[in-house]
């Protein structure tokens, strides 16, 4: 019997005998609860490092859903399925003849399975759990359940994908925004230093006029490989739950408005909670002797809900991504749509010189004044807006 489904009492009565009556080696067998949950809150602690805000805003909301919001979740969600000491073993098996610490173990490396065709039914009549009855080797259909010890990888491996795009801008970006409104987000700075990076930031975009299209174009490209990411990650999903995924989120909506009779728990279906395991060895004639045993995966109960969670999100952030790609296209395609932009981005300044700076602006200018409309403070920005105004009126005149 394993000692931690003990009663406290006789715990400590097993705990003292098999340690040899030992205080301190008892207190090493059973630390203090506290130094778990300590443990438990630095490791989720290093996730939230994540969200921090950025002091110079270089990409979007949608963007941030992205490489921020995504990653922590799947980060997190890893870290909980990895986090076995916080929810109990991945797996327990019981059968007659054979060590249950051995069993675990083949049971959790060569894979646990269920009977599809038995996934209906009243459990403890029709069947012992959905999906675990008597079947007859090459009639019934067998369902073989791997996919579950991989499941802490591949949301890492996940995470990493929603952060390449933001590492890819951050690359091609170097810094331009940061370094353009150094000393220009703070309202309170001396005018000397004020008016010294305004001219230097009039000056750079003057002399830069018609020639930053390539940096608008790379964080498009960005945006782009968020959409491909995305979708191709439900795909990659599907593929990796035995072609499950796609419907699971709508599959478990629908769970809930059948008939207890007659409806499938799809969670048991992709994540079930207890299957069957069959353990081979030889007996002592040398023949070889079936021994089939009933396994209980709690963590399944986690990855159920994870997966859940991560259908409606990935539907959540592709539409959402998908529309910031319509408004991205009207951006890229409908000058009017930048005057109306830069108009709300500049509200206090006079509507006249916008139009001017609008109309001089091809799209990769007009994308760095947007930028650097979201970092510096509004009426530092409204100067700005004045001046290159002035400056690009007293070129169109020359």
């Amino acid at each position: 019997m394993k000692l931690r489904y003990l009663l406290p009492s006789a715990r400590s009565e097993a705990s003292s005998k098999e340690w040899g009556g030992s205080p301190n080696a008892l207190a090493l067998a059973y630390p203090p609860l506290h130094s778990d949950c300590g443990t438990m809150f630095d490791v989720f602690g290093s996730v939230k490092g994540l969200l921090k805000i950025d002091a110079v805003c270089i990409d979007n909301n949608v963007f941030r859903l992205h490489y921020k919001a995504t990653v922590v979740i799947l980060v997190a969600f890893s870290l909980l399925v990895t986090s076995r000491q916080y929810i109990g073993d991945p797996i327990d098996c019981i059968v007659d003849d054979i060590p249950l610490s051995i069993m675990d173990t083949y049971c959790w490396i060569y894979s646990t399975f269920t009977i599809p065709n038995r996934l209906t039914g009243r459990v403890g009549l029709d069947v012992a759990q959905p999906g675990v009855a008597g079947h007859v080797d090459g009639k019934d259909e067998v369902k073989y359940h791997k996919y579950y010890q991989w499941v802490c990888f591949v949301l890492f491996f996940q995470a990493m994908l929603f952060y390449v795009p933001r590492y890819l801008w951050k690359t091609w970006e170097g810094g331009r925004i940061k370094n353009l409104v150094v000393d220009l987000n703070c309202p309170i700075v001396s005018d000397d230093c004020k008016n010294d990076r305004k001219k230097l930031l009039i000056d750079y975009f003057y002399a830069n006029l018609h020639m930053q299209n390539f940096y608008a174009y790379r964080f498009f490209i960005c945006e782009v490989i968020n959409f491909v990411n995305v979708v191709g990650q439900i795909f990659f999903m599907d593929l990796f739950l035995d072609g499950e995924f796609s419907t699971y989120g709508s599959d478990v909506l629908r769970f809930t408005e059948m008939e207890p009779e007659e409806r499938e728990d799809p969670m048991a279906r992709v994540f079930p909670k207890v299957t069957k395991c069959t353990f081979h060895k030889y007996g002592p004639s040398g023949s070889v002797q079936r021994f089939d045993g009933l396994c209980v995966l709690p963590v399944n109960i986690v990855n159920e809900k994870i997966y859940v969670f991560l259908w409606f999100w990935f539907i959540l952030l592709s539409v959402l991504t998908a529309i910031s790609l319509c408004y991205r296209l009207c951006v890229l395609l409908g000058p009017k749509v930048r005057l109306y932009l830069l108009r709300a981005r500049c509200r206090i300044a006079t509507q006249e010189q916008v139009a001017l700076i609008a109309s001089n602006c091809q799209i990769g200018d007009w994308f760095v004044l947007y930028q650097l409309s979201k970092n510096i403070d509004p009426l530092i920005f409204k100067e700005v807006i004045s001046e290159l105004a002035t400056k690009l009126q007293g070129k169109d005149s020359a």
